[in-house]
Parts: C-alpha cells; structure tokens; sequence
C-alpha cells in the first residue's frame, strides 16, 4: 500500500513539471542539446584530423631522415668496400714483388755458376775414356741445374739474329756485317734470361754496324792514303 502510494506521488509530480516545461521549450532544448553535441563530435574530429596530419608530417620527416642516413652509410660502406679491395690487391701485388726480388736475387747470384759450366762445355773436347765419362759426370750436374732454374720459372733468351732492344739486350761491341742489317745482334756474348717474363738479367751482345759501314771506313782510309801521297809528291816537286 504504502509503495502504491509513492509511485501514485511520483507520477503526479512528473504530472506536474511536465505541465510546467511547454513542449516548444522541450524541442529547443533536445535541438540544442543534439547541436551541442554535433559542434562536440565536429570539434573532435578536427582534432583528430590535426593530429593525424602532425603525425603524417612528423613519419614523412623521420623517413627521410631516415633515408639520408641510410645513403650515408650505403656510400661510406661502398668506399670502405674499395678501399679494403685495394688494399687486398697492392697487398697481394706487393707479396708477389718481394718474392720476384728474392728469387731474382738469388737466381742472380747462381747464374754466373751456370756461364761457367757452358764455357767449360765448349772448351772441353774429352778424348780418353776417363776425360769422357768426367765429361758426361758434368754434363748430367750442369742439366740438373738447367732443370732447376726452369722449375723456378728461368728461361734463356735467344738473341742472335734478333733486332736489337735494350730493354732485353746490352751492346758491348759493334761492327760491321754482311750478312745483317744494322742494329741486329751478330753474336752472344753473355746469355740473357728471363723470370716469369721479365728480364733477369740483359744479354751480353755484339751488334751489327750494317753492310755498308765497313765499305765506307775503308773508302775513308783510301781517300787519308791517297791524300798523303799527293802531299808528298807536292812536297817533292817543290823542292
């Protein structure tokens, strides 16, 4: 009884208040309420948009700083790449010197040892049996060493009848020739050899003069002979 008598009371006073409110004022207020909340959800949504759009241009901005960084350090790898390669090859081109010099030392220091044995070679003209079979004691040594020098990559040169060049060859003596052309090599001195393709050591050579220098040294030597005798007999006359 009681409840049914507060609810009976409490449907009265909203009786009431809504006989107090007019329904104009109730539809202004519900338009303003939802214009409120439009201007909010407007309001909101600006914000968003800015925010979004700060954060774009601040990603966009740390990307290409990101980018120039990358670039930076893509060209310094690049150069550090190159110079390591460089590096590796002078290394490796330096090495391959310091052995060519060590060889090309000692081989040096051997090669008269070999002159030695081919001039013994020619001199010597075994006749006895002994003589012969000390001969043939030497040849086999003096093959031996040849085959050790080619093992090291040591290789003659042949010279004679070549043009002269002194990047392979050093003259020692000139004179005329018949038989070749000026600036070719008449006879081997001292045999030159090669290492790996460079010279180890320049040949000894005798080059020639060409066929009509000794023609024309011994016109010269006519013309001094003729020139005397005419001066003698001037000489005669005149007394």
């Amino acid at each position: 009884m009681i409840e049914n008598q507060s609810d009976i009371i409490g449907n009265k006073e909203n009786d009431i208040s809504n006989q107090d409110n007019p329904p104009e004022e109730i539809s202004s207020m519900q338009n303003s309420t939802t214009e409120n909340d439009e201007l909010s959800s407007q309001k909101t949504e600006e914000i968003n948009t800015e925010e979004l759009k700060n954060t774009i241009s601040n990603n966009d901005a740390r990307l290409e700083q990101l980018e120039k960084e990358h670039e930076t350090l893509k060209n310094q790898y690049v150069r550090i790449s190159a110079d390591f390669d460089n590096f590796r090859k002078r290394q490796s081109r330096d090495q391959d010197d310091l052995k060519i010099q060590l060889v090309s030392k000692t081989l040096t220091a051997i090669l008269p040892i070999v002159d030695n044995f081919e001039r013994a070679r020619q001199q010597l003209k075994p006749e006895s049996e002994e003589a012969q079979a000390l001969h043939r004691s030497y040849q086999g040594l003096y093959k031996q060493l040849v085959e050790v020098l080619k093992q090291q990559g040591v290789s003659p040169m042949r010279v004679v009848g070549q043009q002269f060049d002194p990047n392979l060859h050093e003259a020692v003596l000139r004179e005329p020739s018949e038989e070749l052309e000026e600036d070719f090599i008449i006879e081997e001195l001292q045999r030159g050899y090669h290492l790996e393709g460079k010279v180890l050591r320049h040949a000894l050579v005798k080059v020639s003069m060409g066929p009509g220098k000794q023609n024309s040294q011994e016109e010269v030597e006519k013309d001094t002979v003729k020139e005397g005798i005419d001066s003698e007999e001037n000489t005669s006359e005149d007394v």
